[in-house]
């Protein structure tokens, strides 16, 4: 079952107040090729249901089985896989790489910690989330989230640059302090709570609403603005999705958009195009695209240059026309170009774009 890291944070702070068994299953390394990156969850009850994944296959079978036995003995342990085996029909995978799982049964102590995390990300806030593990044949488990601002100069291993380089390049790290004499192993896992980036979607038609299923999948929060009412109509969005009915151009310009907030522009008409590109010209925006032929892109750029109402240099940063050139022809095939490009924009900082020659 794919299920979100908000959502896993939400289900393990319910659990624990309903004062159920689970375990939280976490991906604390992942080196090589392996089904999940480090950071990936999963919650198993006793009966070996899972909510979340590290990764299906053998690992995740693995920690299915073990997790009953893990809640009975109310210990955390840790899992060490080898992802390599020299034959594809062998019983082993043959990913190649190497993974280092914790399942901790006692993470219910740590509702608080994860209820921050999840209230952090909610909020549209950044921080950290810190999870220690200590020693190696009993290991003991702690939690602690940090909001960005909360990261202070003396916070101990593996220090606040640390936490703050995680935060920078949005991407957990595991830090590791080798045992010395009289001293146990300490493993401190942290990872970054970063907001979801937004895609203001400008147009509910066909198009928009393909748009917004995949792009709901790899990770952004859905904003649709339609002047038809037919067209924000709740059901035609992914869960979580937020619609708005009105004047194209004075929702744009009503909308507050950030560094963080994608503009994928696929109105019904030339005129409500150029109201929402105008209306978002001069914001601050990851990323602005708009629909539309060759022709037509060129004939607004002129438009909306000769107006006053854009600089060329403006119209440049325009992804226009929008996403990625694989020859997609039907609906489905158009978003996910369109995705395929938002992607790139928000992992690589710029995408390929369609020659308007």
């Amino acid at each position: 079952m794919q299920t979100s890291i908000e959502d896993i944070y939400r289900t393990l702070v319910e659990l624990a107040d309903q004062g159920r068994a689970f375990v939280l299953a976490v991906v604390l390394g992942a080196d090589g090729s392996t089904p999940c990156k480090a950071g990936s969850k999963a919650i198993v009850d006793a009966e070996g249901v899972i909510q979340g994944t590290i990764g299906g296959g053998l690992v995740e079978a693995e920690t299915q089985r073990r997790a009953a036995e893990t809640i009975r003995i109310g210990r955390p342990i840790v899992l060490d896989f080898n992802l390599e085996d020299g034959a594809v029909g062998g019983a082993r995978p043959i990913c190649g790489g190497a993974m280092r799982v914790l399942m901790d049964p006692t993470a219910a102590r740590h509702r608080a910690a994860y209820d921050a995390a999840s209230a952090l990300r909610l909020g549209r806030r950044r921080g950290v989330l810190l999870t220690t593990v200590r020693g190696r044949k009993r290991p003991q488990v702690a939690v602690e989230c940090l909001a960005a601002q909360a990261i202070a100069p003396e916070l101990g291993f593996p220090g606040a640059e640390a936490a703050r380089s995680v935060l920078e390049h949005e991407e957990p790290r595991l830090f590791v302090s080798e045992s010395t004499p009289g001293e146990e192993r300490l493993e401190v896992f942290v990872e970054p709570l970063m907001p979801r980036p937004t895609l203001l979607i400008v147009g509910g038609g066909h198009v928009g609403q393909a748009v917004a299923a995949q792009a709901a999948l790899v990770g952004f929060d859905i904003v649709v603005i339609d002047d038809r009412p037919e067209f924000t109509r709740p059901e035609l969005f992914p869960r979580g999705a937020t619609a708005y009915c009105g004047s194209i151009g004075e929702e744009v310009a009503r909308f507050p958009i950030e560094a963080d907030t994608y503009v994928v522009i696929v109105t019904r008409g030339h005129q409500h195009d150029a109201d929402a590109l105008a209306a978002c010209l001069h914001q601050p925006a990851a990323y602005v695209g708009m629909i539309g032929s060759r022709r037509k892109v060129a004939m607004m750029r002129q438009d909306l240059v000769a107006s006053g109402r854009a600089a060329p240099a403006e119209f440049d940063h325009v992804y226009a026309p929008i996403g990625l050139d694989i020859g997609s022809v039907t609906v489905p095939e158009i978003a996910a170009c369109i995705v395929a490009q938002l992607i790139a924009v928000r992992r690589k900082g710029a995408a390929p774009r369609i020659s308007t020659r």
